[in-house]
């Protein structure tokens, strides 16, 4: 087999591996207010988190009932109670509750220790570390008179994480760097590669990036800059979109359940790569990826949208998650697009990557459909 071969059948397998590991985004809520020589904790963890770590559906059937819940509160306090800890302040559970969010039913857990919190406290949290390493804790600390600091905790990080500020001070150069440079960037660096569906969107409309359409059917571009153009429209108009949802989703202006958008994400996918094989849109391309690109904010929104932060705490927060986004998306595209133009010519490019990636994607996004819509699951997770 060639090397060009190879590549390709790599590339293809890398469609079909994105699919296979596809989840949600999984993500726990702190909200810690600190008193003079007492504070309180809130702490949110999904129960289908819950439930992959430690088997809350007792009976298998796919749904979690009031009383499996019930009977595993022991056990859900006694798993995650140890995984989360503050350098001077011994926490104890003073009581719990569920609640209903957009995107599923969470655990609260309300914590309580009598200590004043340090100015820069150091937090080790481990929840789902051996689940889940992309697993992260987002974390608001209140304290009186003062703005709220945002950090994000990353249970595969061995040390206490220390709160770094990402309050209402964006004006500020020096807090502005050292925000800039802290967990929301990550985060949304983070978001958009684990977020494989968004990821196999982007590449069914990279496939044919490097290639022309033309009444015989694709032919492959001669210059590097015929391929890059079309490229930064569709990244340019996939950025635009989803940031105007995203911040519409993320300051609850406009909110639409997850019910809608995980399977409506699915259906993208399919449509983008059935447009690669059979032509089904009439028009052009850039203006078919903004409007997907407006269901794909939606996705993004959900970190962002639960902490009840001020609005230029919040302003600043989102501006640093999505700087994240973007990062991660243009590290995709360039290394893509890259590979793609350096393979365009090989015989097999228009048979095996644009026809059989995107015939993998299709079938990808069908799964994803069914699982989303019918709460079953098919591929491993």
């Amino acid at each position: 087999m060639s090397a060009a071969t190879r590549w390709l059948l790599a590339l293809a397998l890398a469609v079909f591996t994105l699919g296979a590991h596809a989840h949600k985004a999984s993500d726990s809520y702190l909200q810690l207010e600190a008193g003079d020589k007492a504070l309180a904790l809130r702490w949110d963890i999904a129960l289908r988190d819950l439930d992959a770590a430690i088997g809350l559906d007792a009976n298998d059937d796919g749904q979690l009932t009031w009383g499996e819940v019930k009977a595993a509160w022991p056990r859900i306090e006694a798993y995650a109670m140890p995984r989360l800890s503050i350098a001077g302040c011994p926490l104890r559970l003073s009581s719990t509750a569920l609640e209903r969010r957009n995107d599923g039913a969470y655990a609260v857990l309300l914590l309580v220790s009598d200590c004043a919190l340090s100015a820069n406290p150091a937090i080790a949290y481990t929840l789902l570390r051996e689940v889940d390493p992309t697993h992260r804790g987002i974390a608001k600390i209140q304290r009186i008179g003062q703005p709220p600091e945002l950090t994000t905790l990353d249970p595969t990080r061995v040390a206490p994480v220390a709160a770094s500020a990402a309050s209402d001070h964006a004006n500020d150069a020096t807090h502005a760097d050292h925000t800039l440079s802290g967990g929301f960037v990550r985060e949304g660096v983070l978001h958009i590669l684990t977020g494989y569906d968004h990821v196999l969107f982007l590449l069914c409309l990279l496939l044919p990036s490097v290639m022309r359409r033309t009444p015989a059917g694709w032919r492959p571009v001669d210059k590097l800059s015929q391929a890059v153009w079309p490229v930064v429209g569709i990244v340019s108009a996939f950025t635009v979109a989803h940031s105007i949802t995203l911040a519409l989703a993320a300051t609850k202006v406009v909110s639409l359940s997850p019910a809608f958008i995980e399977p409506a994400i699915a259906v993208t996918i399919i449509l983008a790569a059935l447009d690669n094989v059979w032509p089904i849109f009439p028009v052009r391309r850039v203006v078919v990826t903004f409007c997907f690109g407006l269901i794909h904010g939606f996705g993004f929104a959900g970190v962002l949208a639960e902490l009840n932060l001020p609005t230029s705490a919040f302003a600043w927060a989102l501006l640093q998650f999505n700087v994240g986004l973007e990062m991660g998306q243009l590290l995709i595209v360039v290394s893509v697009t890259t590979l793609l133009f350096l393979l365009r010519q090989r015989p097999l490019y228009r048979a095996l990557v644009v026809g059989g990636g995107s015939a993998a994607a299709i079938v990808v996004g069908a799964l994803w459909l069914i699982e989303r819509t019918a709460n079953v699951a098919i591929l491993p997770m």
